[in-house]
């Protein structure tokens, strides 16, 4: 009982009196780096798969990212949902729901991640087809997809879970060790599985490599939660899981508009990807790589919209308002001049970026155009990952889904549609900053009617 005690008020102080920069940095930086590496292992599917210089392995795995993407859904609804609500009761002291709100995450994740490798086994020809893949891709992404989605459904999703479940009180380092280790194993499986030095299986090599290491990730997970079982509120004993109205409401309805914001961006994705699949494997590779080297910055936005949730959602439910607003405003005056930096990096240095991953002239140049269009929203993805992370945080849930909606259904998908006509196979890079730009504008207001809305109360 000491330990728990203890425990309590070392969670309690980082939370409501720990220095502003050094509670972000506690909460924030593991966070930040666990992106930074699940993009590197991302990145790392994309160049070991582009030393074959097979433009087909290198297609099969642009064409299956939206399948993955559609986890984050998954993710989304019960890691992001859970991880606000146990946020919102560790900060009124309500510890039971903290438990409650774990089990049923966890328990409804593995659910989920069940019933996509099932429904992923059984209409596999006809999602093949709706991905984009031909006669020349079919076979590949299909290889790829068997061991990422019919095998590794469930590991790759309670990883997340879990580590949205350990960072929401506090353990934002533990949460980051787990999902880190499963992506340096992925780093050193990848070559091993993936190039004729090794078992030579191409993109189904890099697959079962993403597999075996979510699997890996989960086993952290699962010892961290045995070792810690007395002092930590995260819990995922059966009998603790339950459908009771409180916590079913207060998950979904934050996590019901994150997963529906996840899906817009798998729908978005899959018809990019159709758009440019009309135009040879060529530009699909290409529109894979730069996709991969314009998620490193987006990563590091989302990292930090992330990794204050926690600290956003303990203060509004605590009431200090003042120590909320100085959090978000440190990372907003921390993260806008580093991603302007970021952003004209990768436009003067497009080709040499894009390079780095495959040898091959007409994809560099491909690759160097689409990358220039997607750097320009990066500044401005940052103010809307933080303005959607504060949604989230204080149970804002349609706000949430407002911006999911206005960001694809109102401004990218028909941008794709327009700038692609005006500008064809090019004009898509330019899709997302029109969206983002548009965004940034509407997340500046909303938060300001926010806080005053706030601090009047």
């Amino acid at each position: 009982m000491e330990n728990m005690a203890q425990e309590q008020n070392q969670k309690a102080d980082l939370f409501e009196s720990v220095p502003i920069p050094r509670a972000v940095a506690q909460l924030a930086i593991p966070t930040i780096l666990s992106s930074l590496v699940m993009v590197i292992y991302n990145m790392a599917d994309t160049y070991f798969v582009g030393m074959i210089n097979d433009p087909i392995q290198n297609a099969a795995v642009a064409l299956a990212s939206p399948v993955l993407l559609a986890f984050n859904a998954v993710n989304n609804l019960f890691g992001v949902g859970c991880s606000s609500m146990m946020s919102r009761a560790l900060g009124r002291k309500d510890y039971d729901t903290v438990r409650q709100s774990s089990a049923f995450g966890f328990y409804c994740s593995l659910f989920s991640g069940m019933m996509f490798s099932l429904l992923c086994l059984v209409f596999r020809q006809p999602l093949l087809l709706v991905l984009g893949a031909d006669a020349d891709t079919l076979a590949a992404t299909g290889e790829y997809l068997h061991w990422t989605v019919i095998c590794g459904a469930a590991p790759a999703i309670l990883n997340v879970v879990l580590a949205y479940m350990v960072r929401s009180e506090g353990a934002s380092l533990h949460a980051s060790v787990g999902t880190m280790s499963g992506c340096i194993l992925n780093i050193i499986l990848d070559p091993v599985f993936i190039l004729p030095q090794g078992l030579n299986m191409g993109a189904a090599g890099a697959g079962l490599a993403t597999f075996l290491s979510n699997c890996v990730a989960c086993l952290y997970f699962f010892v961290l939660l045995y070792a810690k079982r007395r002092t930590t509120f995260v819990c995922v004993l059966p009998h603790k899981f339950g459908l009771q109205k409180t916590i079913v409401l207060g998950v979904c309805a934050v996590g019901i508009p994150a997963a529906i914001q996840n899906l817009l961006n798998v729908t978005g994705m899959t018809i990019l990807n159709n758009f440019t699949s009309s135009y040879g494997a060529d530009a699909v590779a290409a529109m894979g790589i730069t996709q991969k080297i314009n998620m490193v910055p987006m990563q590091v936005a989302l990292g930090f919209s992330q990794g204050i949730m926690p600290l956003i959602s303990y203060n509004y439910a605590s009431g200090n308002i003042k120590r909320m607003k100085e959090s978000l405003f440190f990372v907003v005056r921390l993260m806008i001049p580093a991603l302007v930096a970021v952003s004209l990096l990768y436009y003067f240095g497009a080709g040499t970026l894009v390079g780095a991953f495959m040898k091959n002239e007409e994809i560099i140049a491909y690759g160097t155009r689409f990358l220039r269009g997607f750097c320009l929203g990066i500044p401005f993805i940052c103010v809307d990952f933080l303005a959607v992370g504060v949604f989230q945080a204080i149970g804002m849930g349609k706000a949430a889904l407002s911006f999911a909606l206005l960001r694809k259904i109102a401004l990218e998908i028909p941008a794709l549609y327009i700038l692609n006509a005006l500008f064809p196979l090019y004009g898509l890079a330019y899709a997302q900053f029109t969206a983002e730009f548009v965004l940034a504008v509407a997340a500046v207001i909303m938060l300001g009617r926010i806080f005053g809305r706030l601090q009047k109360g």
